[in-house]
């Protein structure tokens, strides 16, 4: 498929659609973030504690009289580098276990099996947690316990779909023209298990981003140098009986980065379905409908 024609169907999808543009929005915040926010994201100004919205505070300011909006700007940084850096990492190590699962002799497929089968039993939250009470809270734990939690997600996904591709036609027809069984997965087996793929990758990025408000919400993610949606969160839901709506916006850029990762993985998914593809393809050997006059 061309990557016009990819392009147009991603865009044809209203999940899709949504997804992409909320996706964007955030890197476009982020970006911005890094040159220019309306007031410096930390610094403290008591005089101006819980600011009502204005001209000059869009959103209003904290108990600490720090800007909302810059806040919730600086904080985009901080949600997608945990988002990209989880997904990073879960790609490499699903990817890795899968193909180790798939492609190698059967006492090393049986023992991915079984690793697989061991690391999943921990889910992703807890395994954050328990990481974080040994080595401390911060970010990088965040990043690394999401991505090896999600990384073995998508091991466990993908590993029986690069199976049942493993002895298609395609396949073998690859395999007797002398390709390796690993430029066979570059060239036929990634490409077609693409579509689950995506879906997982997708998701466990969106719960890198749940991931990283729950844990600075409970104090195991970002310190207080570092601006975090779930750190605010924490702080303003302490005050959500006398400034409720200060809450809604953390909380809001939080539903809507997870919903947008969600819907841009639906998307992708139906952009590079190779099935599809096929399925929504013209037959030339079908007649055109009668018309009736």
């Amino acid at each position: 498929m061309s990557r016009a024609r990819w392009a147009g169907r991603l865009w044809a999808s209203a999940s899709g659609r949504f997804g992409l543009i909320v996706v964007i929005a955030i890197v476009v915040i982020a970006a911005v973030s890094l040159v220019w926010t309306p007031f410096d994201p930390l610094r403290v100004d008591i005089a101006n504690r819980w600011a009502s919205p204005d001209a000059a505070h869009v959103l209003g300011t904290d108990g600490s009289g720090r800007d909302i909006l810059s806040l919730i700007m600086a904080g985009s940084r901080t949600t997608l580098s945990v988002a990209v850096g989880a997904g990073v990492i879960a790609t490499v190590v699903g990817l890795s276990l899968a193909a180790l699962g798939a492609l190698t002799p059967r006492p090393v497929r049986e023992a991915v099996a079984v690793l697989v089968d061991i690391l999943i039993a921990f889910p992703v939250l807890l395994l954050a947690m328990m990481i974080s009470a040994v080595w401390g809270g911060s970010l990088l734990v965040v990043v690394v316990s999401v991505g090896i939690g999600f990384g073995v997600n998508i091991a466990r996904v993908t590993r029986p779909e690069l199976r049942r591709v493993l002895h298609s036609d395609f396949v073998l027809a690859g395999r007797a023209g002398g390709l390796t069984p690993w430029q066979n997965l570059l060239r036929h087996l990634l490409p077609n298990v693409a579509p689950v793929f995506i879906v997982q990758l997708s998701w466990g990025m969106a719960v890198a981003v749940l991931a990283e408000a729950g844990l600075s919400y409970l104090g195991f993610g970002a310190t207080v140098t570092e601006p975090s949606w779930g750190l605010l969160l924490s702080e303003l839901q302490q005050y959500i009986t006398v400034h409720p709506g200060s809450v809604v916006w953390p909380g809001l850029a939080i539903t809507l980065t997870v919903l947008g990762f969600n819907m841009l993985g639906d998307g992708l998914r139906d952009a590079t379905d190779p099935t599809l593809s096929r399925r929504s393809a013209p037959d030339a050997t079908t007649p055109p409908p009668a018309v009736i006059a």
